[in-house]
């Protein structure tokens, strides 16, 4: 039987591409790809469909049960205008919803991150535990990715990177572990088209430097105290300033329920194509000449921070 498939947050790159590979899988029908915002053009490439969904209402639901779509892939909604955790969050509640309640729906991908504050991630993942206790007819896997980076990537963390000066915690030299976009795009498709039930770690091998990964895009690092960190922290909450902490990754850590994780590479006999650091540079030669910097008020922030310890 040819498979429908919905797939959310086309509106980014990472995602539509993603749309793009089942459009030309043999055994998929049809593709819709759902967000809250239109892709660019308003169109999504090689043929899949473009819905529009809200957050604040029960269109994706919908769209679900209608279409009869037996594969759902949760990628993100709006997830290329960096709202804030409770977005991130609504969002991925819509998505449960809709997968639980369509009785036609029968494999759910939803993707994650290895990142420690990177919007609520932790709760996303309790949550898809839930469900697959409500529903165990339902395959269902999480993809765990590491910080997704490469040439088109655009997330907090390379907004960060990408200023010219860039604050770092006073002291600390953190190694940060990358997943290249190319390799979390295969990744996600294979996930998808596979039978593979549960939480799935996936970065590249080995690590970079923190301050390694700044001297390559020619930023300056600004040491302040982790009072400063925490207030950039909930800055980036609320959308109002691109910032990703590089502290200790997830990876590894069960959730809370005995779900515990497994590498990627065991469950789909596949390993990502490029390491850590061919991760990083890949994104370092396409963007080493770019940078919008540190606004005044940011900086201001900071300093008020320091001063207050």
């Amino acid at each position: 039987m040819a498979r429908v498939a919905v797939v959310t947050g086309v509106s980014a790159p990472f995602a539509a591409r993603v749309a793009r590979i089942l459009v030309e899988e043999p055994g998929v029908h049809r593709v819709i790809g759902a967000d809250s915002v239109p892709p660019t053009g308003g169109e999504l490439p090689g043929g899949a469909e473009y819905a529009h969904v809200d957050l604040h209402d029960e269109s994706l639901a919908r769209i679900v049960s209608e279409s009869g779509a037996d594969l759902v892939l949760h990628l993100g909604l709006d997830a290329a205008q960096g709202h804030g955790r409770e977005e991130h969050l609504l969002g991925a509640m819509r998505a449960l919803t809709a997968a639980q309640r369509s009785p036609s729906v029968r494999r759910l991908v939803v993707r994650s991150s290895a990142a420690l504050e990177d919007g609520g991630a932790e709760e996303v993942e309790r949550h898809t535990l839930g469900l697959l206790r409500r529903r165990p007819d339902m395959s269902v896997a999480v993809l765990r990715f590491a910080n997704l980076i490469g040439p088109s990537a655009d997330t907090p963390l390379t907004r960060y990177l990408d200023s010219p000066v860039v604050p770092t915690v006073l002291g600390h030299d953190p190694d940060v572990r990358f997943l290249h976009e190319d390799d979390a795009v295969e990744a996600a498709a294979r996930m998808a088209l596979s039978d593979e039930t549960g939480l799935f770690d996936l970065a590249g091998e080995d690590s970079v430097p923190l301050s390694e990964c700044l001297r390559r895009v020619g930023g300056r690092r600004m040491p302040v105290p982790a009072a400063g960190l925490r207030v950039l922290r909930g800055l980036n909450r609320y959308g109002r300033i691109g910032y990703a902490s590089s502290s200790a990754p997830r990876t590894g850590t069960a959730v809370p329920g005995e779900w515990e994780p497994a590498p990627l590479e065991h469950a789909l006999r596949w390993a990502p194509a490029h390491s850590s650091p061919q991760a990083f540079e890949s994104y370092a030669a396409h963007r080493r000449r770019s940078g919008a910097g540190l606004r005044a008020v940011h900086l201001l922030t900071l300093a008020r921070a320091g001063l207050r310890r």
